[in-house]
Formats: C-alpha cells, structure tokens, sequence
C-alpha cells in the first residue's frame, strides 16, 4: 500500500488488476478525452511499466481500490519522465465510480504521496476543454491554471495546470 483515505487504497499496480483495468483504460467512454480507448492486448505491458516505474523512481501511477468493495476502481498518480523534479498527474475511473468524489480524495491523496518523496518540486496536469468535471478537480486540490497549451497529441489547446511542491 502506498496511501490510505478514509474510503480507498492507493496501491502499486499489479498484473492482476488487468480485468478492472480494461474497464478503466480500455473502456471507450472514460478514455473519451484522452485519446480514447486502449488497445486490451497493451494494458499488460502499461501495467508493467508502472509496476517498473515505482521499482525505479519510487512514484508511478497507482492503482485506487474502493476499501467497501475491495475493487480497482481507478488509476491516479505520476507519469515520469527523466526525473521525479517535474511529473504529471492523472487520474482517471470506471464510469460506475463517477459522481462520488474518489477523483478528489484521490488526487489530494497523490499530491500528498509527491510531496512526501521529498524530490518532486513541480506537478502538471492538463484536462480536456469538453471535461469540465476534470477541471473542476484540478482547481478543488490546489492547482494553480497557467493557460491554455497546445498538445500534439490530442490536437486541440488544453487547459494546464502546475503546483509548485514546497
């Protein structure tokens, strides 16, 4: 376990969790403003570089477990690139989840689990300008908007998002 809430675990992915998984990245209408869906035959590997990931660098992006239910329900946490100085956050769940604010406690939990390294200096995150609710999280745990940035790989301006960890 790598952070607990009063209502969810945030744990370090396993190959296990391929089934909940696919119903997160491999599902089509969560994954709508991200690129869309996952290819399910990818979902091993991506699980295992995130397994590797937190092996490596010791943050990663997590798996977020309902305590009620014991079910994977998310997946939340830092893409890391070179260094842990500068990481991404995202946060995404099973459609069945939306509405209860596991995307909040979840992203507070995350920002508290980078500061807790001791490395992480800067976190980023970008929505969708169609994902309003997304937005809304970013602004609710403390993340300050920078502007608008262009993304490549979505091919439209997105609303961008920074923190500076103390």
């Amino acid at each position: 376990m790598i952070y607990e809430t009063n209502r969810l675990i945030i744990r370090v992915l396993e190959e296990a969790d391929y089934e909940d998984v696919k119903q997160i990245w491999g599902n089509e209408e969560v994954m709508e403003h991200c690129l869309g869906a996952i290819s399910h035959e990818l979902l091993p590997e991506i699980i295992r570089t995130y397994i590797h990931c937190q092996a490596e660098k010791g943050l990663s992006v997590y798996a977020v477990v309902e305590k009620e239910s014991s079910r994977v329900i998310g997946a939340a946490g830092f893409n890391v690139k070179d260094s842990l100085e500068e990481v991404e956050m995202i946060y995404h769940f099973s459609k069945e989840v939306w509405g209860r604010g596991y995307a909040s406690e979840t992203g507070a939990a995350c920002l508290n689990i980078a500061k807790q390294t001791g490395k992480v200096k800067k976190i980023y995150a970008s929505a969708s300008p169609h994902n309003p609710s997304s937005i809304k999280i970013l602004e609710k745990i403390g993340f300050d908007f920078i502007g608008l940035k262009w993304f490549e790989d979505t091919k439209q301006e997105e609303p961008y998002y920074e923190m500076v960890v103390d």
